[in-house]
């Protein structure tokens, strides 16, 4: 008696596969024990974006506190800027490789930077009174302009109104705010000069370009009229000096943080509700007594429902700004969180501290406006 042959396979059967012992790829297994065949569950951890891993440390680039990190318009590429004198570039997704390191932009500390909104192009400003332009992609700079006479702590870039010229807007301590030219075939010169009468800590544009906020040591943030060339109101409030001043997504609303561990989101809609001006005041993020320019964020993935400031107590505090409540308090650094981003597209927060590291970290994701 003869074995009958196996019949020949067909695409339609069904072939039982063996379990896999490794968790889906947007869950991470958390157990007690390091082996795979006895590990006892804890709870499975749903990921909430394409990093690596849910937390991702950046250091090994500075030797100095880290001032200002921020993701470039596509969320693809990280720069850094250092007490060092030098501007650090980073991939945001896997492998996270430092791919450059920029030493020779500036003679002082760099104290802010800023991704073009249109090209490869990175601002920074710094103590040696220098703003410089700088094409990412061939690694050469543009243009130095000697743009003030004092410490430049702030600036920020805007896209005009139909012109499609980017503009730059530098704010300095010698008093005054320059608005310059940016892209690569501006001019060395002023477009406009903002006379503020005191050390300027932070600069802001409105989104339609039309204005300008100016973070002050007076405790007022100055709001200019660019076609005008002249102060149209102020934003009061603060106690103690804003370090910083970021604009919500939608244009309607300005965080700013302060010396005083306040920070206060004004509403700066044409029409506002409140005469003061003061849509929620945070607390939660100590500013410490180094007097540091702490900088502030909001979330973009949501359309601005969160908001996130570091503080002196090495954790950044991230609120709900439509109820005013601590939705996180994020700890890891060793030193003053000294700066904050939020992502373009996925919930995920960057955070630069004095302790020379970044730290990467995914979030629940928010709903929609």
């Amino acid at each position: 008696m003869s074995k009958r042959p196996t019949p020949p396979s067909n695409d339609g059967a069904l072939v039982k596969r063996s379990r896999s012992d490794s968790p889906p790829r947007n869950e991470m297994v958390i157990s007690t024990s390091g082996d795979d065949r006895q590990k006892g569950l804890i709870r499975s951890v749903k990921r909430t974006s394409n990093l690596e891993a849910p937390i991702i440390s950046l250091s090994g680039a500075h030797s100095g506190e880290i001032v200002s990190c921020r993701f470039d318009p596509t969320g693809q590429n990280i720069a850094a800027c250092s007490t060092d004198r030098s501007v650090s570039l980073w991939r945001t997704y896997p492998p996270n490789t430092n791919y450059g390191l920029l030493s020779s932009l500036h003679k002082a500390p760099i104290l802010d930077l800023q991704w073009s909104l249109y090209s490869p192009i990175l601002y920074t400003v710094g103590a040696d009174h220098i703003l410089n332009m700088m094409n990412v992609t061939t690694g050469q700079r543009i243009r130095k302009v000697r743009a003030h006479r004092g410490i430049i702590n702030t600036l920020d870039r805007t896209m005009a109104g139909g012109a499609g010229i980017e503009l730059v807007a530098t704010g300095s301590d010698d008093g005054t705010v320059r608005i310059w030219e940016g892209g690569e075939e501006g001019e060395k010169t002023s477009v406009a000069v903002f006379e503020i009468g005191c050390p300027v800590t932070s600069v802001c544009w409105s989104a339609d370009g039309q204005n300008v906020y100016v973070g002050a040591l007076d405790n007022e943030i100055h709001v200019y009229d660019l076609r005008k060339c002249e102060q149209i109101y102020s934003l009061t409030g603060h106690t103690d000096t804003p370090t910083s001043l970021a604009l919500s997504p939608n244009g309607s609303y300005l965080l700013s943080p302060s010396f005083s561990s306040q920070v206060i989101i004004h509403d700066v809609r044409p029409f506002s509700p409140a005469p003061s001006r003061i849509h929620r005041v945070l607390h939660g993020a100590p500013a410490g007594f180094e007097n540091a320019l702490l900088k502030g964020a909001w979330s973009k993935d949501d359309g601005g429902r969160r908001v996130a400031v570091g503080g002196a107590d090495r954790m950044v505090c991230i609120w709900d700004v439509e109820s005013g409540r601590v939705l996180y308090k994020l700890p890891g650094h060793k030193g003053t969180v000294t700066a904050v981003d939020f992502h373009p597209k996925e919930p995920i927060i960057l955070t630069g501290s004095k302790d020379g590291t970044m730290l990467m970290g995914e979030l629940e994701p928010g709903m929609v406006i």
